[in-house]
């Protein structure tokens, strides 16, 4: 699998997703060549955008704090993906899915994808240009978590699927908020 892959990722049930099970990669593998570099992204951008413009996002925050909260982000995002691995593993379980860890780490690490990649849009000192791309990341995310669950997870009845696909992403957006008031609030 690969970066180019994800577009057909986003909208199909096998493009992409039948290579990354064939991989079968493991979660240190995982952790290390998608999780690590592309979760540097965000506060990469927090930082770089805060020290610049920081003020067209949020007026009167220093740039030393933009820094700080660019730090504290990173953090909180490698915790995030364990912790939503473990809810997508409880998940599948409650909904009597034979899933182990290591595929709903998988999932975990690939559905956020779009939303580190978007962080790229900070270089535009544009609030609305900004929003605008977060929410369609936000979207393909979305999608790369209702396929993951049907491809990874082996659910391949579409209620179902789109049902645990649902709380996974409810769950998601409960944690992104937080990640979001790091942020804000720091």
């Amino acid at each position: 699998m690969s970066l180019s892959q994800m577009p057909s990722m986003i909208v199909s049930f096998h493009e992409g997703w039948d290579d990354l099970i064939k991989l079968h990669p493991s979660i240190s593998r995982i952790f290390a060549l998608v999780v690590l570099p592309l979760s540097l992204l965000p506060p990469a951008m927090i930082y770089w955008a805060g020290g610049n413009y920081g003020d067209v996002f949020v007026p009167g925050v220093s740039p030393e704090r933009w820094h700080s909260a660019a730090g504290i982000f990173f953090l909180a995002e490698l915790l995030t993906v364990p912790l939503m691995a473990w809810l997508m593993h409880l998940a599948s379980r409650a909904n009597n899915v034979a899933a182990d860890y290591r595929e709903c780490f998988t999932l975990a690490a690939i559905a956020p994808i779009p939303l580190w990649l978007s962080s790229l849009v900070l270089f535009v000192p544009n609030l609305v240009v900004v929003i605008l791309v977060g929410g369609l990341a936000l979207l393909c995310s979305l999608g790369l978590t209702y396929r993951g669950v049907y491809a990874l997870l082996h659910m391949h009845e579409d209620v179902r699927a789109l049902q645990m696909a649902t709380v996974i992403t409810g769950a998601g957006l409960l944690v992104w908020l937080l990640l979001m008031q790091i942020v804000l609030i720091h």
